[in-house]
């Protein structure tokens, strides 16, 4: 006997065109389209969560480091001295402190060039 798809293949087809809503034209109506779509579109948000913890890895470190350069040390000289005062601070708390609390931050950048 063979089995009959008929419900299952309608809701597995439901299913992607109600993923691929608010695509532009055939890629939101046509089943074969969509899927395609929705598969291309699952890689680009797999490879996305990748890039944003570079991106705000690189804001961080831009934001330290213009916060360094007006404080009179360079980004690398601070990063070295942190490491050697054994101070582990992560550069995103960093970056919140020097945009939030530059006085905390000054006295941080001071203490290092010592």
């Amino acid at each position: 006997m063979r089995i009959k798809r008929a419900v299952n293949a309608v809701k597995k087809r439901r299913a992607i065109l109600k993923q691929a809503k608010g695509y532009r034209g055939t890629k939101s109506k046509l089943y074969r389209v969509a899927r395609e779509q929705v598969m291309k579109s699952g890689q680009y948000a797999y490879i996305g969560r990748k890039h944003r913890k570079r991106d705000f890895r690189s804001l961080w470190i831009t934001r330290i480091n213009a916060a360094c350069r007006a404080n009179g040390i360079r980004y690398s000289l601070f990063i070295d001295g942190l490491k050697k005062n054994n101070i582990n601070l992560n550069r995103k708390v960093l970056s919140d402190m020097a945009i939030n609390e530059p006085l905390a931050f000054a006295k941080l950048c001071e203490s290092i060039k010592k």
